[in-house]
């Protein structure tokens, strides 16, 4: 598979104000990564370590102060490529309601295909399509501000899908969410990526990020680690040192090889522990 997005030598710097002055933050540090099509990459890292900073740079949201992005080949701060660029690599926020323009569920889906062009048929196409796979199609004709805040994630997620882009970025889309509601997200989620999406997921809980294919962590706006979850979250000593939890099932699994108990590597998520520990019943 080729990369859909490279980044390369990336460097970010913002001014911040504060009682002295004014003072320049560097966000990203001379960061390079490729993400390959139709993979699921996690990245993860305390608050300022630049994780969302460099979400926000993948589809032009923020252009590199050095460096570049290359997105399907077109550089993120080339202007007149940058409806490509930002259908190529859609974006869900972490609060919905930033997210949401319409009065009217459908509408707000409607709202990206509108400014591509797309001819009114495909558009109600497409709008039917998405709600329905988002499970939200029963509420179509509803008021946005009347959902829940799950509900609302799925409806933003909707909107972006009718854009049909190849990659998704989740910036954080579970931060303010109950846990039904961050269950229901991630399930839609991993069902992108089955169906051959390349997904980035921008989160602070491991739990979600041990369901990826890769891991990246991010620290002091640099890459600190990047594997698979098996290698990621077995460097325990690392993620404690960055103030990082470890994900439920492995911190388990470690307690569980502490008492003598040949628990695999492998195990990082909450299901594979549990089909596991089922097998001495």
């Amino acid at each position: 598979m080729k990369d859909i997005i490279q980044i390369e030598h990336l460097t970010f710097d913002y001014v911040r104000e504060n009682e002295e002055g004014r003072e320049i933050v560097h966000a990203i540090k001379d960061v390079s990564l490729n993400i390959e099509e139709g993979s699921f990459t996690a990245i993860i890292g305390r608050n300022g370590s630049g994780k969302s900073t460099l979400a926000k740079n993948l589809n032009g949201l923020l252009l590199p102060t050095s460096g570049k992005i290359l997105v399907n080949g077109w550089d993120t701060a080339d202007e007149s490529h940058i409806w490509d660029i930002r259908q190529t690599a859609g974006m869900v926020f972490q609060n919905p309601d930033n997210q949401l323009v319409a009065s009217i569920v459908e509408d707000d889906v409607a709202f990206g295909p509108e400014n591509l062009g797309v001819p009114p048929e495909e558009i109600r196409s497409r709008v039917d399509q998405v709600l329905k796979s988002v499970d939200m199609y029963s509420f179509r004709t509803k008021a946005p501000h009347l959902l829940s805040g799950g509900q609302k994630q799925r409806v933003a997620i909707a909107g972006v899908l009718a854009m049909q882009p190849r990659c998704i970025i989740f910036d954080e889309p579970t931060a303010m969410l109950d846990p039904q509601g961050r269950e229901e997200v991630m399930a839609i989620i991993r069902r992108l990526h089955e169906e051959g999406k390349t997904v980035i997921l921008i989160t602070h809980f491991m739990d979600e990020a041990a369901q990826a294919d890769r891991i990246v962590i991010m620290d002091d706006g640099k890459i600190l680690a990047d594997g698979s979850p098996g290698e990621v979250f077995t460097d325990e000593k690392t993620l404690r040192r960055i103030r990082l939890d470890v994900p439920l099932a492995v911190d388990m699994a470690h307690k569980l090889r502490e008492r003598g108990i040949d628990v695999p590597h492998d195990i990082i998520t909450q299901e594979k522990l549990v089909e596991f520990i089922c097998q001495y019943k």
